[in-house]
């Protein structure tokens, strides 16, 4: 068990809409949709003054260009927050989210903080490439077999986790066409609502008739990447994408994405002295490292940590977010672990969702948080995902 002054509650997790790259956010910045889900977070807490937060701690993968610069403090202060509260950004690659989250209730739990913000932020469509705007690996990488693994593009990890976990490609479409279904059927059902800030998208558009340029707002309210008209024909037609004779497809990929998510989280102090309604209890987080090639298998060493450290055992978790970079690597996971399927993304994941890399890890703390709410029986969670050159992170959250 991790040693703890005093525990850590999530008393707000908001997060946008997810949008698909060069989609329906594709013109929003980072700092802008950070900014929003902070607003929208601390608007559902107006006895909580934001004098009180300690820092902003922001996960964000390509942290340069429209979201370098510390993107954290940017965000802060777009949001109208006082200029007393400060940020840092961190990355941790598709963690980073999460991991912000993590590190902001171990501030809280040591007893150095009593508020603090933890989310993530990221625009796929603003970026050039996958790599970011200039990559550069060190030449140092591809002298040796054993370490040109951390050059591996993410598609070709997942191609090595399919070929060794022996996950076929007929699997792996049945995974992504599930995923869209499970997606389609909780937008449906109004399930992502409570956790969904929409954002309300301007685009300048020139009118013929005048010559200037009038301005249409458009009110994103719904996830972008969900396909309610999939099928099993339409995924069996797509061409592996990283390998000749491989079995990844950008069918049974995640969705490259634009999104944000924000936490609010405090001391059982501050809960008490503004009578304020914990939404969940941080327990336990863990990171570890495997093979940089086959990256998508993080999890698998992960979870056990994080079950270990929270002195819990897998059948205690009622839902997990597991984020599906690749369908290969989520099924090596789940088979591995024996994850129950029945557990794993009730509402669908990354292939139809999305993954906006530094923020998914928030954003689906703030969906694990939100189908706490709606039903009693859920009484813990984790968030759990692998890593870009060989890492895998899972945090375990508990409902109050």
């Amino acid at each position: 068990m991790v040693n703890q002054v005093q525990d850590a509650y999530l008393v707000a997790a908001v997060r946008t809409p997810v949008g698909k790259a060069r989609g329906v956010m594709r013109n929003v910045r980072p700092d802008d949709m950070l900014a929003h889900v902070i607003r929208a977070a601390m608007d559902r807490l107006p006895a909580l003054d934001p004098k009180l937060i300690e820092d902003a701690i922001i996960g964000c993968a390509m942290p340069e260009a429209e979201q370098g610069m510390n993107v954290a403090r940017l965000g802060v202060l777009l949001a109208g927050l006082p200029d007393s509260v400060p940020g840092l950004t961190i990355n941790r690659f598709c963690s980073s989210g999460v991991q912000a989250v993590t590190m902001a209730a171990d501030r809280i739990r040591l007893g150095e903080a009593d508020v603090m913000i933890g989310g993530g932020t990221e625009t796929m469509s603003m970026m050039p490439t996958m790599m970011g705007n200039k990559p550069c690996y060190n030449p140092a990488i591809f002298e040796k077999q054993e370490s040109i693994g951390m050059a591996y593009g993410m598609g070709l990890t997942a191609e090595r986790v399919a070929e060794k976990w022996q996950v076929s490609r007929e699997d792996q479409d049945a995974f992504a066409l599930t995923s869209h279904q499970k997606a389609t059927a909780a937008i449906k059902a109004g399930k992502f609502q409570d956790e969904i800030s929409p954002y309300t998208v301007r685009t300048h558009v020139p009118d013929s008739k005048s010559g200037a340029a009038r301005i249409v707002e458009a009110i994103v309210e719904d996830d972008e990447g969900p396909r309610p008209d999939i099928s099993p024909e339409a995924l069996t037609k797509l061409r592996p994408v990283f390998a000749s004779k491989g079995s990844v497809t950008a069918g049974n990929a995640s969705q490259m994405s634009d999104g944000a998510g924000a936490a609010i989280l405090v001391s059982e102090k501050i809960l008490k002295e503004h009578n304020l309604t914990p939404l969940a209890r941080f327990v336990s987080a863990s990171v570890a490292g495997v093979p940089a090639e086959i990256m998508g298998i993080g999890p698998i060493e992960a979870v056990p940590r994080a079950l270990k450290l929270a002195g819990l055992k897998q059948d205690d978790l009622d839902w997990i977010e597991l984020n599906e970079a690749f369908a290969a690597q989520a099924l090596a996971c789940m088979r591995t672990l024996n994850l129950d399927p029945a557990k794993v993304n009730p509402q669908g994941g990354a292939i139809a969702l999305g993954h906006p890399l530094g923020a998914t890890g928030a954003i689906r703390v703030a969906t694990l948080v939100s189908a706490m709410q709606r039903d009693p029986k859920i009484k813990r969670g984790m968030v759990s995902m692998c890593i870009g050159t060989g890492m895998g992170f899972a945090a375990i959250f508990e409902r109050v």
